[in-house]
């Protein structure tokens, strides 16, 4: 008797799909980890350098603070294609046992509205990062030390709108998906 759990049936439908994006998600989120590693070593240093030396590094708080929403966004893509991005599936594996095509098509919407909520979320930070770049709003404090605004916004932006393109590559691969075994058609 095998008593292992089947973890293949838990899987949303988009992990393992073919994602013709995947490689630039890829990309962009090694960028993110790399610039988690870099910070991390940013505030070490801060850390020592105000505890043993009495001689903090300005900025640090800043500019950690802004990156840690640009990360975020910079690995959202590559969520979207392995299929790791947060859901609850509850639901969804009670209806796919009843109705396999109910369950796909479930699936399709997840991804169309997955992909319209990150268009939106591009679009309404659009405004925002335009006019960081015309005004040249910059965060810090003048004198000491000041980092434009305009790069953070803009990762924003450009993780938002790859978020939305990799939901949407997703969809031919998940219609060729036979719905009662998540194999290919």
């Amino acid at each position: 008797m095998n008593n292992a759990p089947d973890f293949a049936s838990e899987t949303p439908a988009v992990a393992g799909l073919t994602n013709p994006l995947q490689g630039i998600a890829n990309v962009l989120a090694a960028v993110g980890t790399v610039w988690i590693f870099l910070m991390m070593l940013l505030i070490m240093a801060d850390v020592l350098g105000r505890n043993f030396f009495d001689a903090p590094i300005t900025g640090v708080a800043e500019f950690a603070a802004r990156s840690v929403a640009s990360i975020v966004f910079l690995q959202l893509a590559a969520a979207v294609c392995s299929g790791r991005m947060t859901r609850s599936d509850f639901l969804l594996r009670i209806i796919g046992k009843r109705s396999p095509r109910a369950l796909k098509a479930l699936e399709v919407f997840n991804v169309v509205m997955g992909a319209l909520l990150f268009f939106a979320l591009a679009l309404i930070a659009w405004p925002a990062l335009t006019e960081s770049v015309i005004s040249k709003e910059y965060f810090g404090v003048q004198g000491v030390v000041t980092v434009p605004e305009w790069p953070f916004r803009a990762l924003l932006v450009l993780g938002s709108f790859a978020a939305a393109v990799s939901y949407l590559t997703c969809i031919p691969s998940l219609l060729r998906q036979t719905a009662a075994s998540g194999e290919q058609a």
